[in-house]
C-alpha cells in the first residue's frame, strides 16, 4: 500500500494513482528476475519502478498538452470560418441516410477515401458503391434544395 499512497500525493486523481499502481506492479511482475534477494531493497527496487512510472506518465501528459496547443494554434490559423447553417443542412442531410449511403458518403467526404477504396472498406465491390453513392448524391440534394426552401 505504499506504492499506492505513493502516487496518490503525486497525481491529482485517484484513478490515475490507481492505474499507475498498476502499471507499477505489472512492470515489476515482468522483470522479477532482477527484484534483489534483501527486503529492503526490494522496497527501493520498486519505488523506482514506481518513479520511473511516474515520470513516463508524466512526460507523456505533457507531450498530450503540447500537441493539443500546437494543433490549437494550427486550427485557429488555418481553419476556415464556416457557413455553419450550411454545414449543420450538410450534416443533418447526411445523418438521414440510410445506414449504409451515410457510411459511403462520410467516408468518401469526411475521411478522403476514393469509391474504391470506400468499397473496399465496407466490404462492397465497386459497382455496388457507386449505384449506392449515386443514390446518396440524389437524396441530399433533394435534403438540400428542401433546406434552402
Amino acid at each position: 500500500m505504499d506504492l499506492l499512497a505513493y502516487f496518490v500525493r503525486r497525481v491529482p486523481s485517484r484513478e490515475d494513482a490507481a492505474d499507475l499502481y498498476g502499471e507499477t506492479m505489472l512492470t515489476a511482475w515482468k522483470h522479477i528476475n532482477k527484484l534483489p534477494a534483501e527486503p529492503e531493497r526490494q522496497r527501493m527496487w520498486l519505488f523506482v519502478i514506481a518513479a520511473n512510472t511516474l515520470s513516463n506518465h508524466r512526460r507523456t501528459a505533457q507531450r498530450r498538452l503540447s500537441l493539443t496547443d500546437r494543433l490549437r494554434d494550427v486550427l485557429a490559423v488555418t481553419a476556415p470560418t464556416p457557413d455553419v447553417e450550411g454545414a449543420y443542412a450538410v450534416r443533418d442531410a447526411v445523418l438521414r441516410l440510410h445506414d449504409a449511403q451515410r457510411e459511403l458518403v462520410m467516408l468518401i467526404h469526411w475521411d478522403g477515401f476514393t469509391i474504391v477504396e470506400a468499397a473496399e472498406i465496407l466490404g462492397l465491390n465497386a459497382s455496388t458503391a457507386r449505384s449506392r453513392y449515386a443514390a446518396a448524391r440524389v437524396t441530399l440534394r433533394e435534403a438540400l434544395v428542401d433546406a434552402r426552401a
